[in-house]
């Protein structure tokens, strides 16, 4: 991360006003960069599909105020000296994140930056039918094609090479069946506000408590997707703009949600309707982390907790403040909270 010089004021007061000179354009400076940031991930997602339907705002719905003991991690950490001595010691450097449902690599951007400077590795994908991916979400019946370009990705890693998996959301489904079907490639798996499914739980479970029963779900949606014809399963499921503002975007800047409702595009149905077998020679040998979001409108925190409560992980991490996506919402705070699990030896 590059050497630190500590400026000590000089007695007579000079040397504090040309420093505050030089923070002043050091904001300027970020802050112009940010902008051309967020300008230049417009412009690519720009070519992503919009949304339509309508969403109904039933997954807000909270199932009760369990309080939690755990106490919130992600503000004690390391000075910046101390975090770049301790990156040179980190044995696992590269990233793979993945998104959640209606999202792409895109909503990374932020914690991709972020990880390159502190001297990490990361990588972000995107599913099948996803991002930049032009599978027609229709066509994607099952999680093991949705997940297909994280098991490729881990499958062409070389032999003694290993990842720290990062899921959000619905991806949560995703890294699971990756430590189940690649076990050895995986040196932690970090589940944000994610589906951290048992064995034999489908990832709409995780959500069946706030959504009322799968049955009545689909009976009742208007925002379903029919690839395959009325008379058939749905297919897909596509969320209305004003609703997944506040679903998911309770808590993130206005540039980030306008990002946001121009990439996001439909996901797929059978992936997170599908039962994931998971097995203790496997999946139960991976070191698992939860990071709670306490703000959060689309999993709620009590959510979280029963999530953690039932699928023990190794460690438990909150961001106060963040609502669903806090690569949006609390970037820096989420950060923190990967460096410090990238750094458990």
């Amino acid at each position: 991360m590059g050497n630190h010089l500590i400026c000590m004021p000089k007695k007579d007061g000079r040397d504090v006003g040309s420093r505050s000179k030089r923070g002043g354009r050091s904001q300027r400076k970020m802050a112009a960069e940010e902008e051309l940031l967020h300008r230049q991930a417009l412009a690519m997602a720009i070519h992503q599909h919009q949304l339509s339907q309508r969403f109904d705002g039933s997954m807000s719905r909270r199932i009760g105020s369990t309080s939690s003991r755990r106490q919130a991690l992600s503000d004690s950490f390391l000075n910046g000296k101390q975090t770049a001595e301790s990156i040179e010691n980190i044995e696992t450097k590269k990233f793979v994140l993945i998104h959640g449902q209606g999202f792409g690599a895109w909503c990374w951007y932020k914690s991709i930056s972020l990880l390159e400077e502190a001297g990490l590795l990361p990588t972000a994908l995107d599913l099948t039918g996803s991002g930049i991916d032009q599978t027609d979400t229709n066509s994607i019946s099952t999680l093991a094609e949705y997940a297909k370009p994280l098991i490729d990705y881990l499958h062409n890693l070389s032999e003694n090479e290993k990842v720290i998996l990062v899921g959000h959301s619905c991806g949560g489904a995703s890294i699971s069946y990756a430590l189940e079907c690649c076990p050895k490639k995986i040196s932690k798996a970090v589940f944000v506000s994610a589906t951290m499914v048992s064995d034999g739980q489908r990832p709409f479970d995780v959500f069946a408590e706030e959504l009322a029963s799968a049955e009545m779900f689909m009976q009742e949606s208007q925002f379903l997707m029919y690839g395959n014809g009325k008379d058939k399963p749905p297919t897909g499921l596509m969320l209305d703009k004003q609703q997944i503002k506040g679903l998911y975007f309770n808590q993130t800047p206005p540039k980030d949600i306008a990002l946001a409702t121009v990439s996001m595009r439909p996901f797929p149905l059978g992936p997170i309707m599908e039962k994931l077998s998971l097995s203790p020679e496997n999946y139960g040998t991976a070191r698992r982390f939860f990071i709670q979001t306490l703000d959060d409108h689309a999993l709620s925190p009590d959510v979280q907790e029963k999530l953690v409560r039932e699928n023990p992980p190794q460690g438990v991490y909150k961001i106060k403040g963040s609502d669903h996506c806090p690569f949006f919402s609390k970037p820096q705070s989420l950060h923190k909270i990967l460096l410090e699990i990238a750094q458990l030896p």
